[in-house]
């Protein structure tokens, strides 16, 4: 996925898959029900003005209840990435004139409609996904796999048929949201606008730097160079089929949600009273040992009458996040408050959970009780969390990050003065530190949610420059 240490493993290097051979959707999905849905969602994205393609989750059951077929909200989606959701999610919302107008925007993930007998190697991959997010010493096996194994990663071949079959008949550019799913269709001969999500270029997104049909949307200057830099050392050994023509890259900057912005238009720099934090994971359920750290840090604080914080975690959709939340605010005696607009103002509000066991959910109350309460946010420096906390008017303070893209993500923020490293371990000195005003009688909160409001436009507005730079390479077909 983009990379996002959220996301497992998936390689775009593919061999050229073949054309699908039947007009027919799937017969052999995991839920029957979902076939009349297969064929709505190919109509959808073929009748759209946007075409979306990601790989992030299989939210089945929203797409049942949004259908109009009965919905279980108890099932647990598969999920590899919050960022691959959400992105997608925040060019969709930027188009759209009313909520899910389809011929204006439309997302269709093939994680969905991934076959019966397929499942399994999506469960497999997922769950080694998880289990290598959780323990950071796993991360050498993860980097080998990198490095050796990303080719054989079953779920490749799991999603391209679905894939193809929805994208069969759509001749215009498609907008892709992961690597994977752009190389895939880019293999098919389908144009495509790839957008790199992040402020770092794996060599999967050179596969089709030859290719006059594949264009970018880059995050900033720096990552359209580097774009450039590393295609033009690739030329002639990987690459054929001619060089990366820069006017086939463009800066965008991020994908926003429009709902950000507003948020960070209501919200005022924190100058005093309790502090409110939210403290996330990612998609797969990343940090949890330091989720755990803070929580024993933050929690006796929460337990006393005039604490100085308050706490907000977003569990994701993961059911052990949410019992070690749970169970740790059971030892120290902090009562968990209910997830409601009220408890939004609420001065005896200390502690809240956000879960859910399905990604449309999580993210929904993420974006409506986390980005537009909270002054800071204590995560890993993400392309999903970093960037919507930051352009919701909020500072950072990261934990550890995952690769070197995530290195990149935190440099940027850090450089502008929005983002430090959390010191896990001693993080209610620091927090006490930071909330003291000694410079000009501002406190580096203070300054940093300042700096969040002043993001220059680049920060914000990614989704409408996507879908412009769509729209302009899509009236040539």
């Amino acid at each position: 996925m983009t990379a996002s240490p959220a996301s497992p493993t998936l390689s775009p290097t593919l061999s050229r898959a073949p054309s699908p051979t039947s007009s027919q959707p799937n017969s052999n999905l995991i839920d029957p029900a979902l076939r009349r849905i297969f064929r709505q969602d190919r109509q959808y994205l073929e009748e759209t003005e946007l075409p979306i393609v990601t790989v992030s989750a299989s939210y089945k059951e929203d797409l049942k209840g949004f259908y109009g077929l009965p919905e279980d909200e108890t099932i647990p989606d598969v999920v590899f990435s919050r960022a691959h959701y959400s992105m997608p999610l925040a060019i969709a919302s930027a188009a759209w004139s009313r909520l899910l107008e389809h011929r204006q925007a439309w997302i269709v993930d093939p994680t969905n409609y991934v076959s019966a007998a397929d499942w399994r190697k999506v469960k497999t991959t997922e769950l080694v996904a998880k289990t290598v997010a959780r323990h950071p010493v796993l991360k050498f096996f993860k980097d080998m796999v990198d490095r050796f194994g990303r080719q054989q990663l079953p779920i490749l071949s799991s999603i391209t048929p679905p894939l193809l079959y929805l994208t069969e008949r759509i001749e215009r550019p498609i907008l892709s949201l992961h690597i994977a799913a752009g190389n895939i269709l880019a293999d098919q001969g389908k144009p495509v606008v790839q957008v790199v999500t992040d402020p770092h270029v794996r060599s999967e997104y050179l596969r089709h730097a030859g290719n006059r049909q594949f264009w970018y949307c880059v995050f900033d200057d720096q990552t359209k160079t580097d774009l450039l830099e590393k295609a033009t050392l690739l030329h002639g050994k990987n690459q054929p089929g001619g060089r990366l023509d820069p006017e086939r890259v463009r800066v965008t900057g991020p994908p926003i949600d429009p709902r950000l912005r507003r948020y960070r238009s209501s919200k005022h720099p924190w100058r005093g009273g309790p502090l409110k934090l939210c403290l996330t994971t990612g998609g797969l359920g990343t940090n949890r040992q330091e989720i755990a750290e803070v929580l024993a840090q933050l929690l006796p604080d929460l337990w006393r009458r005039e604490s100085p914080f308050r706490l907000t975690v977003y569990a994701g959709t993961h059911r052990d996040l949410a019992g070690l939340v749970t169970d740790a605010a059971h030892r120290a005696g902090v009562a968990l408050s209910p997830v409601t607009p009220a408890t939004d103002t609420n001065p005896q509000t200390k502690l809240r959970l956000l879960y859910h066991p399905q990604i449309v959910d999580a993210n929904e109350l993420l974006m409506r009780y986390g980005f537009p309460w909270a002054d800071g946010f204590i995560t890993k420096p993400s392309g999903d969390m970093a960037y919507d906390a930051a352009a919701a008017g909020c500072f950072l303070l990261t934990l550890r990050e995952w690769g070197p893209w995530e290195q990149n993500i935190r440099d940027r923020f850090e450089q502008r003065g929005i983002s430090r490293v959390a010191q896990v371990r001693q993080l209610r000195a620091q927090l006490v530190s930071l909330m003291d005003a000694h410079q000009k009688s501002h406190s580096w909160i203070e300054r940093a949610m300042l700096n969040a409001h002043a993001l220059p436009p680049l920060f914000l507005e990614g989704a409408e420059r996507i879908i412009e730079e769509y729209r302009r390479l899509a009236s040539r077909y």
